[in-house]
């Protein structure tokens, strides 16, 4: 029989989830370090994106979605891929909010290499996450599983291999979903 590693926050997800609210100051406390670490690599790749600190990043994606619970979470596992794809509409309000207060200069969207996606100079960063943002929506909707990944080494920043631990798949499935879905998003671009 093998046991999960942290039982605890599994059972406390599902609990808050289901609308235990009594529990969001120690789940919180759980959560914190685990969604730091994720802040701090997702700011340093976006840091043209958001002018945010990784506490302040956190506590808007708790503040907009984590603390009103209503997240159907069955794991942890779940759970990260859920915050993946939440930090990733936190990122992209913040590039909305910031184009809609200026205008073109002229610089083209980035690219994608493949190690992922290039920091382009502010405003064609700002386009460019807009435009995943609506791409990720319709690749969603065609291979939900692909465009989590894709949100979790993207948006969050997770290696490959940790995605593969998170999610309970192999490295190599892991690994061509993230190709299928950078070269769809490539594609698009």
């Amino acid at each position: 029989m093998t046991t999960n590693p942290l039982p605890g926050l599994t059972d406390e997800l599902r609990r808050y989830s289901s609308g235990d609210k009594t529990i969001a100051d120690a789940l919180f406390d759980t959560i914190f370090p685990i969604l730091r670490r994720i802040a701090v690599r997702e700011l340093q790749r976006e840091r043209y994106v958001a002018p945010l600190s990784p506490t302040e990043l956190i506590h808007e994606l708790w503040l907009r979605n984590l603390r009103r619970g209503g997240w159907q979470v069955n794991s942890r596992e779940h759970f990260y891929a859920i915050a993946a794809v939440a930090m990733q509409h936190v990122l992209v309000d913040f590039a909305r909010a910031r184009l809609a207060q200026r205008r073109g200069d002229g610089e083209a969207p980035s690219s994608l290499d493949d190690n992922g996606f290039r920091c382009p100079a502010a405003r064609s960063d700002l386009e460019t996450l807009v435009r995943i943002d609506l791409l990720m929506q319709k690749l969603e909707k065609q291979d939900l599983l692909c465009a989590r990944i894709v949100a979790m080494h993207y948006f969050v920043g997770f290696t490959l291999e940790e995605i593969a631990e998170v999610t309970g798949l192999t490295f190599r499935q892991v690994r061509h979903r993230w190709e299928k879905g950078r070269d769809w998003l490539k594609d698009r671009l």
